[in-house]
């Protein structure tokens, strides 16, 4: 379950459609892959798939859990470098603890996210806490690649915190479904997380039986990532880990069966749409650079100690002695 939650009844509510306004079609739905992420917690890449074009100005989505670790499972990923795009790690339920070269860092749990500017470049580490790690428990989130204009690739590395209790709060129509809006602007209303790249991105759980419509910008692309549960995208069904491309249109629609499964109570979305770059990608591994020339100079400069410093203090993955 989110661990941000609310009732609806006292939140504003998305305005309805207009005549003159049409829903985004559907263009495709996938099915993400499940696998392992850094030293082995399980993973849906959500994008693998789909076209470059359609994606843009993201580059990469992957859905961490949901899982229920025993004590000594949780794992995380070591200090590895990042330059040309931001990360946005969203930690829908569960810990875990962030650091990094330029100084910022700090513990990402229960609906809070960290949305890292790589810029120039950085080291950085996400693993589960100490306490985490030797009882077990929750872990699910979702970390988000951003990609940045080539005029931004250099630009200064840079932190946000942003906690559960700041995000946006809406609800819809029919007041079934609660909206966190993180980042970007949803029918006038603003999420907390400053983007270099214009986007939004929000979080919706949408009870059975219940619909959500909303406003969405026509200059941006247009996203849906089924978390958990059943439904429909645009009249199409849906169901956990599959991603909905959606083409030009002025609203999204999405519906829930009203008969869900009794762990999964609700129909789990994320909303994600952004202002295309159009610009050329040259991505190895942590780097998303413009040219194949770049992608080199980034791994030089890694290797030369030019991305940061892992710190002193540094944190490091937690291991259950036995």
């Amino acid at each position: 379950m989110p661990a941000v939650s609310a009732d609806t009844l006292t939140l504003p509510r998305i305005s309805g459609a207009t005549i003159d306004q049409t829903d985004r079609p559907v263009r495709s739905v996938t099915t993400g892959p499940r696998g392992h992420e850094g030293e082995g917690f399980p993973v849906v890449r959500a994008f693998a798939g789909v076209s470059q074009r359609a994606l843009d100005p993201f580059i990469h989505m992957d859905q961490m859990g949901e899982v229920e670790y025993q004590p000594g499972e949780p794992r995380g990923t070591d200090w590895h470098p990042h330059r040309g795009f931001e990360t946005v790690t969203y930690m829908i339920d569960g810990r875990f603890q962030h650091q990094d070269s330029t100084g910022g860092g700090g513990l990402i749990e229960n609906g809070a996210t960290q949305w890292m500017t790589a810029g120039s470049g950085i080291l950085h580490i996400e693993t589960p806490p100490v306490e985490l790690v030797e009882s077990g428990g929750t872990f699910h989130g979702v970390q988000l690649w951003v990609n940045l204009p080539a005029v931004d690739k250099f630009i200064t590395p840079k932190y946000q915190n942003l906690e559960g209790k700041q995000v946006t709060l809406l609800t819809s129509q029919d007041g079934g479904a609660l909206v966190r809006l993180i980042a970007g602007d949803l029918d006038g209303h603003v999420g907390p997380g400053a983007t270099h790249t214009p986007i939004t991105f929000a979080h919706a759980t949408i009870a059975p039986g219940a619909e959500l419509s909303t406003p969405w910008r026509t200059d941006f692309n247009a996203l849906v990532y089924v978390l958990s549960g059943r439904g429909s995208v645009g009249g199409r069904a849906v169901e956990g880990g599959q991603l909905v491309v959606l083409g030009a249109g002025d609203r999204i629609t999405v519906s829930a069966d009203g008969s869900q499964d009794s762990n999964r109570p609700a129909l789990e979305v994320l909303l994600l749409g952004g202002l295309p770059i159009r610009e050329p990608i040259a991505q190895y591994g942590p780097f998303v650079m413009n040219t194949k020339a770049e992608v080199i100079e980034a791994m030089e400069d890694f290797q030369a100690g030019r991305l940061g410093i892992v710190p002193p203090d540094a944190l490091r993955p937690h291991r259950v002695r036995r």
